[in-house]
């Protein structure tokens, strides 16, 4: 039987949440351990308390992102096992890399990766029985941050298919119901295009013009990755003859969105 433990990293923020979480997969023979976070010794120190008397047999990251990577070599170092993902990033360089359908193999069980770019091109999740470690493909009581919006829908309609019993994700709480939790982020996103088209449609052009509207009464501190998301948005949106885009005169780092031809 597997059994899974979440210790909490001590790194909150507006974009983590309560911090991240570092899971502990074993049978109580063997452990693999995920994500487990930035460099913070006394995190470090209460996952290896953790591990108690099974065998740590690899420490694996979903993604390269600060608040959940950096720390994966010196731990992986300090007990003596691999550190492996889907590829180099800032802080973290994998002994093993993976892709899609490689297995973590922990001697009494293994992971399955399963690539799911979207978030990150790099972005792992990892399958074992009914449970899907899912990163920041999908978080608990929130929605995320992406860099392709396109990608993004084509991961969680993977992840739909996968059909997982429960999502444990990097932040936040675990997700009992994961069909219901992944059918609501598609339809999130898929209503988030309506709002963005709309907007447009209605005389919005400017990436600041359309985040006002899509975004209204967002915190000023989270305006810019609004606007960066409205950006990713268009672009997937354009790429499908949705919108057309424009360079901005006014703004060299924007751009005019104006309606495309109607499907």
């Amino acid at each position: 039987m597997i059994e899974i433990v979440r210790a909490l990293a001590p790194n909150p923020g507006p974009f983590t949440g309560s911090g991240t979480n570092t899971y502990l997969v074993g049978d109580g023979r063997n452990v693999v351990v995920i994500d487990p976070g930035p460099v913070i010794e006394s995190h470090a120190d209460a996952v290896v308390a953790a591990l108690g008397d099974a065998e740590p047999r690899a420490v694996v990251v979903t993604h390269t992102h600060p608040d959940h990577a950096p720390a994966a070599n010196p731990l992986a170092q300090r007990l003596g096992v691999p550190a492996m993902g889907h590829s180099p990033g800032p802080e973290f360089s994998p002994d093993v890399t993976l892709g899609d359908g490689d297995n973590v193999n922990a001697r009494t069980f293994s992971l399955v990766a399963v690539h799911t770019p979207g978030h990150t091109a790099d972005h792992l999740c990892y399958l074992v029985g009914g449970a899907l470690f899912t990163g920041d493909h999908i978080m608990g009581g929130s929605t995320v941050v992406i860099e392709d919006a396109a990608a993004y829908m084509r991961s969680l309609r993977r992840v739909l298919e996968l059909a997982p019993a429960r999502l444990l994700p990097g932040h936040g709480d675990e997700l009992l119901d994961a069909v219901t939790a992944v059918q609501e982020y598609i339809a999130h996103r898929e209503a988030r295009e309506r709002q963005i088209l709309a907007a447009v449609e209605r005389g919005a052009h400017t990436l600041t013009g359309i985040t006002a509207v899509v975004y209204a009464g967002i915190e000023p501190t989270l305006r810019p990755a609004a606007r960066r998301q409205v950006a990713v948005q268009l672009e997937k949106l354009a790429a499908e003859g949705r919108v057309r885009l424009l360079p901005d005169g006014a703004d060299p780092t924007g751009m005019i969105a104006v309606p495309g031809e109607t499907p």
